[in-house]
């Protein structure tokens, strides 16, 4: 069974900076494409960004491009969202998602999913 376990996340004024780890486990060693997407209350959710399973191409909406950066870490399921000039608007729910192939992730229809966290961005 895998399981997501994310972290980071809180309370930052805007113009400011957060990060968001994701840890997958109890899967496969090869390895998933992983991904994050955000719900802000009465919206529906959307994607952020995602990174391929085989190689570190990744992939971000237009609302966070040159703003958000993922990263994997050292162990090869873990990835960050590294969030940068965040404005109150990024004010949301943060999930982890985690499948097979990026397209999967970027779809909405992961297999894995995060707890969720909460990031919110003071004006």
């Amino acid at each position: 069974q895998v399981q997501l376990v994310q972290s980071g996340g809180g309370l930052v004024q805007a113009g400011g900076s957060l990060r968001l780890s994701c840890a997958a486990s109890g899967g496969t060693a090869s390895g998933y494409a992983m991904g994050w997407f955000r719900q802000a209350p009465g919206k529906e959710r959307e994607f952020v960004g995602a990174i391929m399973r085989t190689s570190n191409s990744t992939h971000y909406a237009d609302s966070v491009k040159d703003r958000f950066t993922l990263s994997r870490g050292n162990a090869k399921n873990t990835v960050y969202l590294q969030m940068n000039s965040l404005k109150p608007e990024d004010t949301a729910v943060y999930y982890c998602a985690a499948d097979m192939t990026i397209y999967t992730v970027v779809g909405g229809t992961s297999a894995y999913w995060g707890q969720g966290t909460q990031v919110t961005v003071s004006s």
